[in-house]
């Protein structure tokens, strides 16, 4: 609604009720807008609706892909949005990722955990409504800062000004963008899934991507050790989670099925077969297995049936059934094309290696079958950028017959390349490498999980190396508040950034002339206007 007009609005609705004395209209208008989201579910549901819409601008043109940092805290997330519209001016193609891995490590009331499933599952709902509610935050934050601006030009009868103002807020862009969350493998049974997938759902996830992992084995996808469900089982996790979108009224709701199929070599079960070829038969047809000779050797072996022949799986002292060799790529592409025909909205598959070709190869014979397919990907910090690529561009080169001998391809990584032609070409490379994905393999999604785990970390060190060092106080002020200043970062007046100046509206709100506010001339945070 126009901002006058729900002004408008309010000041009848105050006049009908004569006791109301001191409610300003103006004033209600301004906190209705700076709260526009009732719930998670509205959230969940104008989310969805964006990247629904994002998902058919992608499918008319690849270079609409769009982008997400993962985070783990709720004002990480705030600020990437708020870098976002600072520097972009729109948030438009850009979400936020909910990594698994961030809360297992740095959320969980356990201490640091690996990405096995171990963490409360309740951690991740709880994160989701963390994310949104400094979103909302900053919501209010801007419109507060327009809000004072529009008080100021009427106080001077700018009225062109004022008109400007008035325009901005009516056209104001919400920092409430979607976020794709981590449900791992569904922290159990389907009815588990389920049960959390609406907990994710109410607090305002728009997106849910789950894995083909077993829940009790679950491991980071690039860690060895990954052991695999029949597609029956995830079918079912992905059923639950639909019916947990369309019983919360999400109707646009997205789900990221992933599969771990490339590095995975073991299954904990054999699949259920009906027939030949069909589903379960298929899955079985990549376990590595050994015809049968000699039925009095066998001790509680399992046998199945395989072209006429009783063959016996190959079964680990762990008791998992590995797969064969080899069969990585096959069993992702049979993973993809069933997830997409029982309801998955978009795939994910995890790499070992940041490698277009490799995923297009995949994603070729994907499409092939369901020609929209659009995938997710993960630009993971578990992959050395610097070192895969310089390597794929010394192997490109030499297929060229170019003369390499000023290189050693396994020392890639040392600094001593850093300023040569094959260093500049895989940055290059690298720069590119989210565009050229995504019109080489469809890629609609590009993430980072661990972004700011890693740049925590990076500016920690940098700051205890100044500050505990030589260079004092002036390690704070250089390294952090000056540049902060220079780079109009705006948590450098951090009393604003943590919702002072909104306290201090309300305080006039409701206690008029007599408020005590925080902002006075006293507030050092004047000392950054």
């Amino acid at each position: 609604m126009i901002y006058q007009d729900l002004v408008a609005e309010l000041v009848g609705l105050i006049a009908r009720h004569g006791n109301w004395n001191g409610i300003a209209a103006e004033a209600a208008a301004r906190m209705r807008l700076q709260n526009r989201f009732d719930c998670g579910l509205d959230i969940a549901r104008h989310t969805a609706r964006i990247m629904r819409a994002d998902m058919a601008a992608f499918d008319a043109d690849p270079a609409r892909y769009t982008q997400s940092l993962g985070c783990w805290h709720g004002f990480i997330g705030q600020q990437k949005v708020i870098s976002i519209r600072k520097h972009f001016g729109s948030t438009a193609r850009r979400y936020l990722y909910l990594s698994g891995w961030m809360v297992a490590a740095l959320r969980s009331e356990f201490g640091p955990l690996p990405d096995q499933s171990m963490h409360e599952k309740t951690s991740v709902p709880a994160l989701i409504e963390e994310l949104y509610t400094f979103l909302k935050q900053a919501d209010a934050r801007e419109l507060g800062l327009l809000f004072r601006d529009l008080d100021a030009a009427r106080a001077t009868n700018d009225h062109a000004r004022e008109r400007d103002l008035l325009e901005r807020i009516d056209a104001f862009e919400t920092h409430v963008v979607p976020i794709i969350a981590d449900i791992d493998a569904g922290f159990g049974n389907a009815e588990a899934t389920y049960l959390l997938a609406k907990k994710m759902i109410e607090a305002g996830a728009c997106a849910l991507q789950i894995e083909n992992q077993v829940s009790d084995e679950k491991q980071c996808g690039h860690q060895d050790g990954k052991v695999t469900v029949p597609h029956e089982d995830f079918i079912a996790k992905i059923r639950a989670c639909r019916y947990a979108f369309l019983e919360l009224g999400v109707e646009d709701g997205i789900i990221v099925a992933r599969t771990d199929s490339l590095g995975a070599g073991l299954t904990k079960q054999i699949a259920y077969s009906r027939e030949p070829g069909d589903l379960g038969g298929q899955y079985n047809e990549f376990l590595d297995c050994e015809e049968v000779s000699d039925l009095a050797a066998l001790r509680g072996d399992v046998l199945i049936e395989r072209d006429g022949q009783l063959v016996r799986p190959r079964r680990l002292p762990s008791n998992l059934f590995q797969f064969r060799e080899g069969t990585g790529a096959d069993r992702v592409v049979l993973d993809c094309v069933t997830a997409l025909r029982h309801g998955a909205d978009l795939l994910w598959i995890e790499t070992e290696k940041p490698h277009i070709e490799q995923i297009a190869a995949m994603t070729d014979r994907i499409r092939a079958v369901v020609p929209d397919a659009k995938l997710v990907y993960n630009n993971s910090p578990s992959f050395n950028w610097t070192l895969n690529f310089r390597q794929q561009v010394f192997d490109a080169w030499t297929a060229e017959g170019r003369d390499l001998a000023d290189y050693e391809r396994a020392a890639l990584m040392s600094v001593i390349y850093d300023g040569t032609e094959l260093a500049r070409e895989a940055d290059e490379r690298i720069r590119t490498f989210q565009r050229d994905a995504s019109a080489r393999a469809n890629i609609f999604h590009h993430l980072i999980t661990l972004p700011t785990y890693h740049t925590a970390a990076l500016s920690t060190d940098t700051l205890a190396r100044d500050y505990f060092g030589e260079a004092g106080m002036l390690g704070y002020v250089a390294g952090v508040q000056r540049r902060e200043i220079r780079d109009g970062i705006a948590c450098v007046r951090h009393q604003n950034m943590s919702g002072s100046d909104i306290g201090d509206d309300h305080k006039e709100y409701f206690a008029g002339d007599s408020a005590l506010k925080a902002g006075g001339v006293h507030n050092t945070m004047n000392q950054f206007a």
